[in-house]
């Protein structure tokens, strides 16, 4: 631990890293409360009713769409400011949230909701790419994976802070749309806060090195992109680390897609009450999301000294062999304190993987090409969740309760480790 602590020390030395850090704490904070006023919306909210297929069907129309044109937002990523990305999309994301506020308190469902929730997942993810596209430039290449664990870690336990105190703030609110109206509005502070942090860099400081210039009409920008997004896969595929890194991030998405609806399911139709350690309802779930970014806070610790000592190579696949072992303690046992602890298992695989597939593509992929990876990179992060939800919406009971998707889940794990071993076997 002490060489942890040394790592973490010389990434935080930098004005520029905090700098960036801050931007995303403040930006993923802002992302926690507005997701918990969603999920509370659908979910949880007694004015509104959803079955497993309309559960499924929320989050394709909100992420589907945007993986489907994520690829032209690299090329942007590679052609604009990246400090200028940041800057401006959190003041729209302050906007749209506010849209999305009137949407709920006035109880519309739909497609007119929907549509505006699209749009503020669409900016998020456009903007978790430009923070890792811009890291980077932050940070030594030898301190890439601390540097990620801290920031992505940090990153990811803002957001369930933020989705924590929205969930409290209930209490005064009430969980009808008056209050979760009142919760979505409430993220725009801190997305207009992080804007603010972020201006504090020059225009060039995050990158791109060589800004390829923007002002072209609109069938010149598409033809760019498309030819452009041709040289990201054949750059990827070029580099075999790098290839395997998304797919074992793809695969484990798949997993973690089934996990999370069975949860939702679980929590909204079978665990709805029961007070001690071990609550239903809402609370129980925020309680599995709590134990799932202890979980990452945890893979922040131990990633950095275990890919020291055994390599990315080996230790993404040990996390994803500890993933299959959650799996089947959740075939095996389904209470409320066995899916926490699952969370937490499972939080702790997801950050590890993540840790190890950042810092692969960053060491691996020119930066002139950064943008368009991680933008493909983050497509592939949506589509393979959505993809999963839909499986688990027509496999999984409406109760969430089942043996057999966790095992089934459990193998994919497996041949998730195994696929990537094989691949990265000459290198």
């Amino acid at each position: 631990m002490p060489v942890v602590g040394t790592s973490v020390r010389l990434v935080l030395s930098r004005r520029d890293f905090r700098r960036l850090l801050l931007t995303r704490l403040f930006s993923q904070f802002g992302d926690g409360v507005f997701q918990a006023a969603l999920a509370g919306t659908v979910l949880f909210n007694p004015q509104r009713a959803a079955d497993p297929l309309d559960i499924a069907a929320g989050f394709a129309v909100l992420l589907l769409p945007y993986s489907l044109v994520g690829p032209f937002a690299g090329v942007w990523l590679d052609r604009w400011s990246r400090r200028q990305v940041l800057l401006r999309a959190n003041v729209v994301r302050a906007g749209l949230v506010s849209v999305v506020a009137v949407l709920i308190l006035g109880g519309v469902e739909g497609t007119g909701f929907y549509t505006a929730g699209l749009a503020v997942f669409s900016v998020n993810r456009l903007v978790l790419s430009a923070l890792s596209a811009g890291l980077p430039h932050t940070t030594a290449e030898l301190l890439l994976v601390p540097a990620n664990a801290l920031s992505t870690t940090a990153g990811g336990v803002s957001t369930v802070a933020g989705g924590a105190a929205a969930i409290l703030a209930l209490e005064a609110t009430g969980s009808g749309d008056p209050g979760y109206a009142l919760m979505a509005l409430a993220a725009a502070v801190p997305y207009l806060v992080a804007s603010v942090v972020v201006s504090g860099f020059s225009r060039e400081h995050l990158g791109p090195d060589h800004m390829v210039a923007a002002h072209e009409s609109v069938g010149a920008t598409v033809r760019a992109t498309l030819l452009g997004m041709v040289a990201g896969a054949r750059h990827v595929a070029a580099r075999p680390p790098a290839a395997a890194a998304l797919l074992a991030i793809g695969l484990h998405r798949l997993c973690y897609g089934v996990f999370t609806l069975m949860t939702l399911l679980i929590y909204r139709n079978t665990f709805l009450d029961g007070g001690g350690l071990f609550p239903g309802g809402i609370l129980g779930l925020g309680q599995v999301v709590a134990a799932a970014a202890a979980g990452t806070l945890l893979a922040a610790l131990v990633t950095p000294p275990a890919v020291r000592r055994i390599g990315i190579r080996r230790w993404i696949p040990v996390a994803l062999t500890g993933g299959a072992g959650a799996q089947v303690a959740l075939a095996v046992w389904v209470t409320p304190g066995a899916v926490v602890l699952v969370g937490l298992l499972l939080g702790f695989v997801a950050q590890a993987v993540k840790i190890c597939v950042d810092s692969t593509l960053q060491e691996t992929v020119e930066d002139d090409y950064r943008g368009r990876v991680f933008s493909v990179y983050d497509t592939l992060f949506n589509m393979t969740f959505v993809l999963a939800l839909v499986l688990g919406a027509v496999t999984l009971p409406e109760s969430g309760v089942s043996a057999l998707v966790p095992a089934v889940v459990a193998s994919g794990y497996l041949v998730a480790a195994v696929t990537y071993l094989r691949l990265t076997r000459k290198h």
